[in-house]
């Protein structure tokens, strides 16, 4: 009954914004997230073209008014999905990629992205343009959208230091519509933490306040992350990156804390801590989510017991667990 409901409303949100769309029923997330681990989606639609954004609005509305809940996918790269899936709508964004070029013309410092862009080719983008600011961001993997959700943080560098203003859909008065709202003021972000957390929203687009720079000095730093990120493992096994945040309140990084106590290479079923890194889950092949979860839950409770320090998960868990 769900299904057919879901066609019904996908069909005609598709028809009234003239968006065009792949649609997926029972699609394994598995395929869409970087642990390579996750049960089926109810539906999985990634749109596509001009009328993307139209489409949107009309889509959270009609799931609304059904009850049917609707999850924002980006790159899957910061969460854990159930072995049970998702239920209801995966909105794919990766298809909502690329830069405002016309940005760069009117306003030479500042350069605008749709969220679905990948993170590392935004950062290429912009040094390409002579724009410096964004080169934290190289060979991290995830989306825009989802760099401005948890305000991505790398190498000293956060995304609230250079975001400008972000164009969201959002509720007003019972009714979603496009909203542009400024974030030069910081307000809402803190580490790991953007006020987008606290909303109900989609991230659409984002524009960055950088400033000229060397353009070969700009690649060559990006070049020493992707390589800091290679040697760290990050790209080995399927992960998530780091598992947990790193609280500057435990006087080191969280990483040192679970190896300290002897727990790398710790392993349940096929989810593993990585040899190489405590702050790490690795999928060894065969995991299933309720095995890292597993996993999670006993070194926090090693962490805590052994130091007293609350951990915590930098992943999200998504789904029905």
């Amino acid at each position: 009954m769900q299904k057919t409901q879901i066609n019904n409303i996908l069909k005609k949100c598709l028809c009234e914004s003239q968006c065009e769309a792949e649609i997926r029923f029972s699609e394994p997330m598995k395929d869409h997230t970087s642990f390579k681990i996750g049960g089926p989606a109810d539906c999985f639609i990634t749109p596509d073209g001009e009328g993307f954004t139209s489409f949107c609005i009309a889509l959270l509305n009609s799931a609304k008014a059904a009850k049917i809940p609707v999850f924002i996918l980006g790159a899957g790269s910061n969460i854990l999905v159930s072995d049970k899936g998702i239920r209801g709508i995966v909105l794919d964004m990766r298809a909502w990629a690329g830069q405002s070029v016309w940005a760069l013309f009117a306003n030479k410092d500042e350069i605008i992205f749709k969220s679905g862009t990948v993170t590392d080719e935004a950062a290429c983008n912009a040094a390409a343009a002579n724009l410096s600011g964004l080169e934290f961001l190289a060979g991290m993997p995830g989306t825009i959208g989802g760099a401005l959700w948890m305000n991505a943080r790398c190498y000293g560098s956060e995304v609230a230091d250079v975001l400008s203003w972000a164009e969201i859909i959002t509720e007003e008065n019972n009714e979603y519509i496009i909203k542009r709202i400024d974030t030069a003021n910081k307000e809402g972000f803190g580490y790991k933490q953007s006020p987008f957390q606290k909303m109900e929203c989609i991230i659409i687009s984002a524009a960055f306040k950088l400033k000229e720079g060397g353009k070969e000095k700009m690649l060559l730093e990006m070049d020493k992350y992707r390589e800091d990120r290679f040697e760290k493992g990050h790209y080995q096994f399927p992960c998530a990156g780091s598992v947990f945040k790193n609280n500057r309140d435990f006087g080191k990084p969280t990483g040192q804390i679970i190896d300290e106590l002897g727990l790398k290479g710790t392993q349940i079923g096929g989810a593993q801590i990585a040899p190489f890194h405590g702050n790490i889950i690795i999928n060894t092949g065969n995991a299933r989510a309720n095995d890292v979860r597993t996993l999670v839950n006993e070194v926090s409770a090693k962490v805590k017991k052994a130091a007293g320090f609350d951990l915590e998960p930098e992943i999200l868990f998504i789904g029905e667990w």
